[in-house]
């Protein structure tokens, strides 16, 4: 799985709803430091909704009271995770002086994590697969 700043694997639920909402507050610090401006404001508004939105709904995910609901919830963090994604490289060309690698980093493994999530939930709603 991926690797996160401390340099363990992310193994449980727990330390994956750790990861997201580290990135999530990472990402609000570094909108923080943009400088007051139209379009700073509207990537700033963007970023944040997009980047804080994986860690509640993976909570819902692992909440979830059925296989579908916990692939349905994982989907929509996938899609907020690629929408960051977007608004970081947007901002990173808008403002290269803000330093967006590390999280545009942490976003593709999480963004991998959770599609691999997704993909052992789904063999597991359609049964083993036949040899």
């Amino acid at each position: 799985m991926g690797e996160p700043p401390n340099g363990r694997p992310t193994r449980s639920p727990e330390e994956l709803q750790e990861r997201l909402l580290t990135f999530g507050a990472d990402s609000c610090r570094l909108v923080a430091r943009l400088r007051p401006g139209l379009v700073n404001t509207h990537i700033a508004r963007q970023l944040v909704r997009s980047a804080t939105s994986p860690a509640a709904n993976y909570a819902e995910a692992c909440a979830a009271p059925s296989r579908k609901g916990f692939v349905y919830r994982l989907r929509v963090c996938v899609q907020e995770l690629r929408e960051t994604r977007v608004w970081l490289a947007l901002l990173s060309r808008c403002d290269a002086t803000i330093p967006t690698q590390g999280l545009e980093q942490e976003c593709n493994e999480l963004l991998a994590i959770l599609t691999r999530s997704i993909t052992t939930a789904e063999r597991g709603r359609q049964g083993p697969v036949a040899q």
